[in-house]
């Protein structure tokens, strides 16, 4: 393949902190005075705290501008069907209309307009020339098409870029493997689950990832990528090269890749404003700190959002990557999502910590459930992990007993601990969900 730069964008990607800042919030200022006068929603908003777009003076001025959460879109739009009222963009203006992905709850719609689907283009050509696409890969895109972002906007970037597309989506599970090997791609975009699931076909079918020009993937959609058990088992499984992506419906779906130092995934934050903060204090978290990730649209036209409460964990740093680019990096990724967040005997743990240890055992396969039920007698909760045998070994009382010890290294807690034969987990195609809450309700 033909040498090019490490940057799409030399002249953004690698601003000057002091110099994006002021682009920043000039971007802001336009943005804020725009949903002031264009949304009854955030004019609402604004008034009920006596708060004038003008008031916002500097970046650290938005902390002024309380966060808004999924559940109040939700709300706002069943109350002022269909779209509520924080659509910006007069209807002349609307392009497309993508809902939020979720595992549960009312779809939250966003509308992009032309403009906005230019810009989320130019970016998402941007997130995948960070991990190493350039033209004349050939793109298995794997993410799912249709209503859901990821998979049109990876498209739309992909073509541009002047790279072969196979648009198959999250389907046909045998067509992507026999893909794999004519006409060869070289880029696979998938969730890490379908991943592992691609892989583990594979090698059941007795092919292995050094038969297949396939020599990197990107994965978004849902945590994973950036678990070093994680990665490795992909990487291994698959022959390549893994790197995080991470996007969401609501504000854009590829708005933060991993470059080639694997150091934490670049935002693009000449478009979007990124903040961590602490989930009780909602005040700013320090560099480095771990927080509750908050963005709020520069440049967005249709449905700008103004300070959206992720849920997603995440801390952030401002120093410049050895790779070059300045813009503020989340290492490890998303860390874990506060309602995903599991108490048990006092201690608060995540599925990707339990991710983390089973996918660390390749006595196991990379597939695993976190069981919530109810103990009859006693009525209190019981945690178990739910993993599959890759080795007869599994079976044993001495790993189910290894198995136990490290999960309570990671958790603090002791779970029990289930193992089934192998293939009896759900596979998925799309994200997959991990917790399985039998607990009985009063």
């Amino acid at each position: 393949m033909k040498e090019f730069g490490e940057f799409h964008r030399p002249d953004i990607e690698t601003m000057a902190r002091e110099e994006l800042v002021r682009l920043q919030l000039g971007r802001l200022k336009g943005q804020l005075k725009k949903c002031y006068e264009g949304s009854e929603f955030y004019r609402c908003r604004f008034d009920e705290i006596g708060l004038k777009p003008e008031d916002i003076r500097c970046l650290d001025d938005v902390e002024k501008i309380p966060p808004v959460t999924k559940d109040e879109l939700r709300e706002e739009q069943i109350d002022n069907p269909p779209l509520g009222r924080y659509v910006v963009a007069p209807q002349k203006d609307w392009r497309e209309l993508h809902p939020s992905t979720g595992t549960t709850g009312v779809p939250v719609n966003t509308i992009w307009t032309e403009k906005d689907v230019e810009n989320i283009t130019q970016w998402t050509i941007r997130t995948l020339w960070t991990s190493g696409v350039r033209p004349g890969d050939i793109i298995q895109n794997s993410f799912a098409y249709g209503l859901w972002v990821a998979g049109m906007s990876s498209h739309y970037a992909a073509k541009q870029l002047g790279c072969f597309i196979l648009p198959i989506g999250a389907t046909m599970t045998e067509r992507q493997i026999e893909y794999f090997q004519r006409p060869g791609s070289t880029v696979l975009l998938a969730t890490p689950s379908y991943a592992l699931f691609l892989s583990e076909r594979m090698r059941q079918k007795g092919i292995s990832g050094e038969q297949i020009p396939l020599r990197m993937g990107i994965f978004g959609g849902e945590a994973g990528a950036e678990v070093p058990a994680s990665r490795r088992k992909i990487e291994e499984g698959l022959g390549i090269e893994a790197y995080d992506y991470y996007g969401l419906a609501e504000i854009g779906p590829t708005i933060a890749s991993e470059c080639r130092q694997k150091d934490g995934i670049h935002w693009v934050e000449d478009h979007v404003l990124v903040e961590i903060v602490d989930k009780d204090t909602k005040k700013r978290c320090a560099p480095g700190e771990i927080g509750v990730l908050i963005l709020t649209h520069l440049t967005k036209e249709g449905t700008p959002l103004i300070r959206y409460w992720t849920n997603d964990y995440a801390r952030l740093v401002f120093n410049k990557c050895a790779c070059g680019r300045t813009h503020a990096r989340s290492p490890g990724g998303i860390l874990g999502r506060a309602d995903d967040m599991i108490i048990y005997k006092g201690e608060n743990f995540y599925p990707a910590q339990v991710e983390k240890v089973v996918r660390g055992f390749p006595e196991l396969s990379a597939e695993y459930v976190v069981r919530l039920t109810t103990h009859e007698q006693s009525g209190a909760d019981v945690v178990t992990v739910v993993a599959e045998n890759a080795t007869e070994e599994a079976c044993t009382e001495e790993f189910k007993s290894r198995l136990k010890q490290a999960l309570r290294e990671e958790l603090v807690v002791t779970p029990e601990v289930e193992i089934l034969k192998l293939g009896t987990l759900a596979r998925t195609e799309f994200k997959a969900k991990r917790i399985e809450d039998m607990r009985k309700k009063d």
